[in-house]
């Protein structure tokens, strides 16, 4: 005879919970943590340097919503237009449909999707590699390369403005860390002259386009430096992949699907021996949630639109140096341009004056930048269209007489 299934409670003999109604937030049970992060966020306001998030609705190409108002935005790394590509977002819905929301696991645990190889497969094809490891984001992507091809023994030479994932994979490595001077390769040099005979390794890091200054890096001479002195070079191309051509292919050959490829994610090219280690040794790879296939999906579609379509990748750093003719500025060298400000609360007062007049520019403060370099970031997108461009360097004109004109 085959028994009713009954609710634990009633086996205990207990009446089921009345669910329970929202009510107001209880009283934190920690007011010493409370009064920590309130006093850490005083200290962030008093000196302009909190971060807020804000509602803000993209709603096509280039445009936004903020407040109900519609502006323009160059502060999207989406520098290519692909994000909302037609065919980027058919292969994406597809995917979706087809294969559902996520991954469900590690793609150790859950198995390789196909749509992983083949990504993998024209990302190392574009970058002339044997082969690519796909990751769940650029920032895991250097937190997992650098520990597991450099540890205790070993020497790592970066840049000392490398972004902050590059810098966060270097702590987690345990080498002996030495900055050297930005683009500087007779710094580079006389580091590598005095610190290399001790090694075990040596791997230097560094972006080709530097996400905060828009500056390229000399990667030739990087190169020829590591060739001289048996070091190896991670390159991180986040904000260069279909913007910018490679003046030189480094060995480990990183960046994002979430800039100019419009989707989500991170990877690295190299050898098929070096991305083979990695799969057994990257943690943030083999802990991690794979990609959700319509991201991979989303990012296959753009690759093949990029390969159509070249004058798009030409377009947006033709508009970022039509820009700085029409300020004055020094020519850019490629989607993003700096304009330096200085102080947080000067950028931030800039900002807000370019917001009034139609466009999100956003202010990058300290510690993202320097202390006292303060700036706006101005990201160009093949989306743009010229009247805009010179719209925003106009409004941006005004914005600053403003701000110079107000007494300090």
């Amino acid at each position: 005879m085959r028994h009713p299934v009954r609710a634990p409670a009633d086996r205990a003999g207990l009446t089921p919970p009345t669910p329970r109604r929202h009510s107001a937030p209880m009283p934190s049970a920690f007011p010493s943590l409370d009064a920590f992060a309130r006093d850490k966020l005083a200290g962030l306001d008093a000196a302009g340097l909190r971060r807020r998030l804000v509602p803000t609705r993209r709603t096509g190409g280039v445009g936004a919503e903020r407040a109900g108002r519609p502006v323009v935005s160059f502060s999207c790394n989406d520098y290519l237009g692909l994000a909302t590509h037609p065919a980027v977002v058919a292969a994406a819905r597809e995917a979706l449909e087809r294969y559902g929301a996520g991954s469900g696991g590690s793609r150790l645990v859950t198995g390789n999707h196909p749509l992983f190889a083949e990504l993998e497969a024209a990302l190392a094809a574009r970058k002339g590699h044997e082969a690519a490891l796909v990751f769940g984001s650029g920032y895991l992507a250097n937190l997992g390369i650098t520990p597991a091809l450099a540890g205790a023994g070993d020497l790592i030479l970066i840049d000392e403005l490398g972004h902050s994932c590059m810098w966060a994979g270097t702590r987690l490595a345990g080498a002996r860390t030495l900055a050297f001077r930005h683009n500087d390769p007779a710094h580079l040099e006389a580091l590598l002259a005095r610190e290399r005979g001790a090694a075990r390794h040596a791997l230097i890091i560094t972006e080709r386009v530097f996400s905060m200054d828009g500056d390229r890096a000399p990667v030739a001479d990087i190169l020829a430096l590591a060739a001289r002195f048996d070091a190896w070079t991670l390159v991180d191309d986040a904000h260069g992949l279909g913007v910018v051509g490679p003046d030189a292919t480094a060995p480990l050959e990183m960046g994002t699907l979430s800039k100019a490829l419009g989707s989500y994610g991170g990877y690295l090219c190299a050898s098929r021996a070096v991305i083979d280690l990695l799969t057994s040794r990257a943690r943030s790879f083999v802990y991690t949630t794979g990609l959700p296939p319509a991201s991979a999906a989303a990012a296959l579609a753009a690759l093949a639109v990029i390969a159509a379509e070249p004058e798009r990748a030409a377009r947006p750093l033709a508009l970022a140096r039509r820009f700085t003719a029409r300020l004055g500025l020094p020519e850019a060298e490629s989607a993003m341009v700096p304009v330096q400000v200085g102080e947080a609360e000067a950028a931030l007062a800039l900002s807000r004056a370019l917001e009034a007049r139609g466009f999100l520019v956003v202010a990058i403060r300290p510690p993202t930048v320097p202390p006292g370099t303060a700036r706006l970031r101005v990201a160009f997108s093949a989306a743009h269209a010229e009247p805009e461009v010179d719209a925003l360097a106009d409004a941006l004109t005004d914005a600053l007489a403003d701000l110079r004109a107000v007494p300090q």
